[in-house]
């Protein structure tokens, strides 16, 4: 038995955990990991790192925007993201005659300061494990459905209880390890967030789609915001009154920046993972949800970036949805690319037929798990069709026509709902009219129409494609401009007009919102008709995520990444992608040119001059490397995935390096597991940001701000 649990643990990969391996939680380092730490490199203490009753490291970390990171590094709460995270206040800030996309912003005095009605940051406050009082009233032979119910009812009771002690407070209870285990997350969120500095997006975009996942990396990926609060230093809607932050914990920088080896560790609220899940549910990622991005997003984006390419202002307007569209477009190619490339699906079934193994050795196990790798499979396949549908659905009208997102948010507008409340849910869907061209609207309509017919049964059309068939005898273009020439909904007149109450317009006669409803009703009826399985799915690998543990009791396990804080560490260091290939660990300014020529003619590689000229002086100062180079992006082997960017990388001493923004394209696979050779985080140098602040953006004053360490 002992020689088989020891084959098992080589075998399974998932739990034999590197040293650099693993999103941690910090409410529950236990020694081993602390120790791991240590023995890397780390110089300081675990209670440094996060103390929810004394300040630590945990303090100047943010979750920016509930998307991406930051890190707060000034006493009068400057943050410190990505430029790709700032991207959409950027692009609400800017026009043609001020375009802080192409050009940079810099405010010079905090009166300048840009505010961001529709933007928040995060602070934790406490961790708590209530993993007993959410399964004290379910057991193994609960119904799912009613365990599921049990568990949301309780996760509601445990919340409440948070905000009847503390109204500032955001308590959120999320579920870990498949829903084996609950941690209560206490959080306290600042709504007045003002954009501060951006570089123009030939520094912080530099390279585009074309180098996005990509390394080496030249993209100095950053912007500035700053917290502002009430004069009491809490939460406080915008208002000009208000004032900067004082945090409980604010970053230092190093500018002594890191060697191949250096400890390096990142701190921030990685998205989601899926480590644990079977080998089933990653091939039906694979068909489905990632299948369905490419082929979609690839549509949708080719029409957009054509007009965008043709009009300034519609490349203004469009660029934050195109920038976020074609970022996970890319990383949808890169996973199942990878995926198949490194065999993930072949070591994650050898790990399932050794799990199989165990259970039919172990009495206990047996007697409940021996069906549990078949049901997982025929469960799958069960769902499998009808759930890519809904993937094919959701990305093709859902996520696409503007217009039908925008109905859709009109189905669900609450018009029971205070003035105030009333007012700002229609100023937020009024903003998003304002970025709306209606004809490139249409196209994409009209391709959606065509694509989703395209890769689905027709079991699975709207009603809406009977009509096209009858009514318009099948022409789809005919179709389209039927509906946008007879609806009210794209123009902003059409929005107010049905929030006006002494109006003759009747939102559920507009075609629109009639296609809407076709939608949402195939939507319904896909849902029913996968239901069982889906709840069996949610079952089997919350068994499978239990059994995995269970078989190696002894070891070291992290919870998939699910939008809480997360510590990973590792060092900084190459890698070496396919024979005779190595890359290093850093990149510099030189870089920067050589791109930008090779690539001459290409907006993607374009820089201004007087950059071009800052750069090739090779006056760094004090933000220039030991050699006198000006690093630009480093990478570590940290484990990080998407919402991670903009997390801060720190060294030792807990001295902020830089800040995460990608993975890197060897490894897009690394969602579903953790590749030590190849999996690395790419991050821009603080110093590069610093030297961009101030020799190019001129902002001196904000330089000034900072606890530098040189």
């Amino acid at each position: 038995m002992k020689k088989l649990i020891v084959s098992l643990f080589l075998v399974a990969g998932i739990s034999a955990a590197q040293a650099d391996e693993g999103m941690w939680m910090l409410g529950n380092l236990n020694k081993k990991t602390r120790n791991t730490m240590k023995e890397m490199g780390l110089n300081l203490p675990a209670n440094k790192l996060y103390n929810p009753n004394k300040t630590s490291l945990t303090d100047a970390v943010v979750s920016f925007g509930g998307f991406c990171s930051g890190v707060v590094v000034s006493e009068d709460g400057l943050v410190f993201t990505n430029h790709h995270c700032g991207f959409s206040a950027i692009q609400q800030h800017s026009t043609v005659e001020h375009n802080y996309l192409d050009n940079g912003f810099a405010a010079p005095s905090h009166e300048y300061e840009l505010p961001n009605p529709e933007l928040y940051v995060r602070f934790l406050v406490k961790t708590e494990n209530v993993t007993k009082r959410i399964l004290k009233d379910v057991n193994d032979t609960t119904d799912e459905k009613e365990r599921s119910a049990i568990i949301d009812s309780l996760k509601y009771v445990i919340q409440e209880e948070v905000y009847k002690k503390d109204s500032t407070l955001v308590a959120i209870v999320d579920t870990y390890y498949g829903g084996n285990e609950f941690w209560l997350s206490v959080y306290q969120d600042y709504n007045d967030v003002r954009l501060v500095f951006a570089p123009p997006s030939s520094v912080g975009k530099f390279g585009w789609d074309t180098d996005n996942w990509i390394w080496p990396r030249h993209t100095g990926d950053f912007s500035v915001f700053r917290i502002y609060a009430g004069k009491d230093n809490k939460p406080a809607n915008y208002s000009p009154d208000n004032v900067p932050y004082r945090p409980k914990h604010y970053s230092p920088i190093s500018l002594k920046g890191y060697n191949e080896g250096s400890f390096c560790m990142t701190l921030g609220y990685p998205g989601t993972t899926d480590r644990y899940l079977s080998s089933f549910g990653i091939e039906d990622r694979m068909y489905t949800l990632n299948q369905a991005l490419i082929d979609v997003r690839g549509v949708k984006q080719t029409i957009w970036k054509k007009a965008m390419d043709a009009d300034p202002d519609i490349r203004i307007k469009y660029a934050s949805k195109y920038d976020e569209s074609s970022n996970y477009w890319k990383n949808s190619i890169g996973t199942n690319k990878s995926i198949l490339e490194l065999g993930i699906l072949d070591k994650k079934r050898e790990m399932e037929a050794a799990l199989l193994r165990w259970i039919q050795q172990t009495p206990a196990e047996r007697d409940k798990l021996l069906h549990l790798l078949s049901s997982l499979e025929l469960n799958y396949k069960a769902a499998r069709e009808t759930n890519r549908a809904m993937y094919y659905m959701s990305e093709a009208f859902m996520n696409s026509p503007e217009i039908i997102l925008l109905s859709l948010e009109i189905l669900n507008f609450d018009y029971e709902a205070d003035k105030k409340d009333m007012t700002a849910s229609l100023r937020k869907i009024l903003e998003k009219y304002e970025n709306m061209n209606p004809e490139i609207d249409k196209t994409v309509f009209l391709a959606m129409i065509k694509e989703y017919r395209n890769q689905v049964d027709t079991i699975y059309l709207p009603d809406f494609y009977s009509t096209i068939a009858t009514e318009f005898q099948g022409n789809d273009e005919a179709f389209v401009d039927s509906l946008y020439s007879n609806t009210k909904l794209d123009t902003p007149l059409g929005l107010r007009l049905f929030a006006d109450s002494d109006s003759e317009y009747s939102i559920i006669e507009d075609p629109i919102v009639g296609i809407a409803i076709d939608i949402l009703a195939k939507v319904f009826e896909m849902n029913q008709t996968s239901m069982e399985a889906t709840t069996n799915i949610a079952r089997d690998e919350r068994l499978y995520n239990a059994a995995v543990r269970r078989m190696y009791a002894d070891k070291n396990f992290y919870p998939d990444a699910n939008s809480t804080m997360r510590l990973s560490f590792g060092t900084v260091r190459g890698y070496t992608p396919f024979d005779g290939g190595t890359y290093d660990y850093y990149t510099t300014a030189a870089g920067i040119l050589e791109k930008a020529k090779a690539h001459y003619g290409d907006r993607d590689f374009r820089i201004q001059p007087e950059l071009a000229e800052l750069l090739s002086s090779n006056n760094f100062g004090r933000y220039a490397d030991k050699n006198g180079d000006m690093s630009v992006c480093f990478i570590s082997d940290n484990d990080i995935t998407g919402g991670n960017s903009g997390s801060a990388m720190f060294n030792d001493k807990g001295e902020l390096l830089g800040l995460a923004f990608d993975g890197n394209w060897e490894a897009m696979s690394s969602n579903y597991r953790y590749e030590p050779t190849l999996q690395r985080c790419i991050g821009v140098d603080v110093r590069y940001m610093l030297f961009i602040i101030e020799k190019y953006g001129k902002a001196t004053h904000l330089i000034n701000e900072l606890k530098i360490m040189d």
